[in-house]
């Protein structure tokens, strides 16, 4: 198992955050709470728990419902399972939000009020309970009842549109960033509500993904609001700035941010192409943007002398930021990335029958990362121990799963 070192207690300890979420952007969100020192109990369905469990790249463990996606967002958090649609199942949830201080779900808009158990119902249990709701589109609107994944949701947030160049474009981005997006603004917004909690008690929280992503999109939706400009698929360039995107050397690609002034001409010296920056083409920034594919050429034609290994120290020590194109792989096994603590490593985790490695969140507080200290659990795994604390007595844990309203996946 792993061990956290003792440290300052974090910011959410003391606080219990109930996660009925499934697959990523709920998860993800509770995921980031849970390294902020939240106590998560996820809630899953009695019969198969969260769908994350049967996806990954390991059909093993998928049948096993610990599958990697599954792994992947749900460390330090406890399981109870329960089949919400019993009175049972509701009474348990009911008792679980009296003692919580948040609950995070992503069914679709309307579920929870239907099973009786919506933020008006909840708030008659606890009236200082934090609800947030993650859905596709919001809670209102005439999309909130359709399904959205991460893919809709990218592509209809304008995402996919801009994504690739002109020959490829639109394209899907490399990994679920509309999920990723939902789940942090989500989990932004969890803590800034549990934040002033005494001033205003119960808050309910709507996170649609799609105004999550595109509330990210910067650049792009500023250029269409403020200065009228439909944004383009650029590719691996910048649009902001020039030279600035990827560019190949002698054995790969390298990029090269040199946005300002002084970063161009240092740039330009660093390649031995000293007259670029005096070339009439590229001495002001706006004849750079202009000119564009032309003074990429020349770079490349210079940058191709040499490996990018060569040009990279070359280029950052002359202030210029510049670096490599790596794989997924080649990142995770970098020293400035194994040396501060984003990867745990829990040993022979339950349900999965050996040791696995899953990243913590990306931040450090008082200078270490935070961590969480047990393994992704199976479905529920603790749903006597967290019955048991909610006073619950031997015989109607008993009752409860025989009736069928609470239990495990043996």
């Amino acid at each position: 198992m792993n061990q956290i070192a003792d440290r300052p207690r974090p910011p959410l300890h003391g606080l219990r955050v109930l996660d009925l979420t499934n697959v990523l952007a709920g998860p993800f969100a509770c995921h980031q709470l849970a390294h902020l020192g939240a106590e998560v109990i996820k809630v899953e369905a009695l019969r198969g728990g969260d769908l994350a469990r049967q996806l990954g790249a390991d059909p093993a463990l998928n049948e096993r419902h610990m599958g990697v996606s599954f792994l992947a967002q749900n460390a330090g958090k406890r399981s109870i399972a329960l089949d919400l649609k019993t009175p049972g199942g509701k009474a348990v949830l009911q008792r679980l939000v009296r003692s919580a201080d948040a609950l995070v779900e992503n069914f679709r808009p309307g579920v929870m009020q239907r099973l009786g158990l919506g933020y008006e119902a909840l708030l008659e249990h606890n009236p200082r309970l934090v609800y947030c709701a993650i859905s596709g589109f919001g809670q209102d609107g005439p999309l909130r009842d359709l399904p959205a994944y991460d893919q809709i949701v990218q592509g209809m947030a304008g995402v996919m549109s801009i994504t690739g160049d002109a020959d490829s474009a639109p394209l899907r981005a490399g990994f679920p960033v509309a999920d990723t997006i939902g789940g942090l603004t989500a989990a932004m917004a969890v803590c800034a509500a549990l934040a002033e909690r005494d001033r205003s008690g119960g808050r309910f929280i709507d996170v649609s993904m799609l105004e999550a992503v595109i509330a990210t999109l910067g650049w792009a939706v500023s250029n269409l609001l403020v200065a009228g400009r439909e944004p383009q698929p650029m590719g691996n360039e910048n649009v902001t700035a020039s030279p600035s995107g990827t560019f190949r050397t002698a054995d790969g690609l390298l990029n090269i941010a040199a946005n300002k002034q002084e970063q161009f001409e240092a740039l330009a010296r660093v390649i031995g192409r000293e007259e670029l920056a005096t070339d009439t083409r590229y001495a002001r920034r706006q004849g750079r943007l202009d000119h564009r594919l032309a003074l990429k050429a020349d770079i490349e034609h210079a940058l191709a002398a040499h490996p990018a290994a060569h040009w990279w120290p070359l280029l950052a020590a002359a202030g210029v930021p510049a670096g490599p194109v790596y794989t997924v792989a080649q990142v995770l096994e970098h020293p400035q990335v194994a040396g501060r603590g984003l990867v745990a490593t829990f040993d022979d985790a339950p349900g999965v029958g050996r040791d696995i490695r899953v990243l913590r969140t990306g931040v450090k507080l008082d200078g270490a990362a935070p961590g969480v200290a047990t393994p992704p659990p199976t479905l529920g795994q603790h749903t006597r121990e967290i019955l048991a604390e909610l006073g619950f007595e031997a015989a109607e844990i008993d009752a409860l799963h025989t009736e069928g309203a609470a239990g495990s996946r043996a």
